[in-house]
């Protein structure tokens, strides 16, 4: 069967892709840093990961379920996860630093690292999304 004759297929697998994607890479590169650096980079690496990797997960559950059931609406909803993403890694960088106390300097660069990575991923999947979505006529 192909991805026309069953849509949810083609839906779930627009989705779990990228996920698949973002969390495999996430984790090889944390597994390759940790042991890069003897464990030295711990737990802040790992801190750094899980923030950007969490909100780019979620971003591109809301994309794909939007895009499937109303893609008329992919851009207020873009819209409105890049203000809860500002809010989010506000206090998400906020606790680590303060309450957790993980050091400044690993976790800064992992999270600054995770952060350009993961969104570049994101970027691609949904240019590939979007290119594969039929044109509205007139446009």
């Amino acid at each position: 069967m192909t991805e026309q004759t069953v849509p949810a297929q083609g839906a779930a697998r627009r989705t779990v892709t990228p996920l698949a994607w973002m969390g495999g890479a996430s984790a090889l590169s944390w597994l390759g840093v940790t042991a890069a650096t003897g464990g030295a980079a711990h737990p802040e690496a790992l801190f750094g990961m899980l923030g950007p990797l969490a909100s780019a997960a979620a971003t591109w559950v809301a994309v794909a379920r939007t895009h499937t059931v109303a893609p008329q609406r992919l851009t207020g909803v873009l819209m409105t996860g890049f203000a809860l993403k500002a809010l989010f890694f506000g206090v998400y960088v906020a606790v680590m630093l303060m309450m957790l106390g993980v050091r400044p300097v690993p976790f800064v660069a992992s999270f600054t690292g995770y952060f350009i990575a993961l969104y570049l991923i994101e970027a691609l999947f949904l240019r590939r999304l979007l290119m594969e979505a039929p044109r509205w006529p007139g446009r």
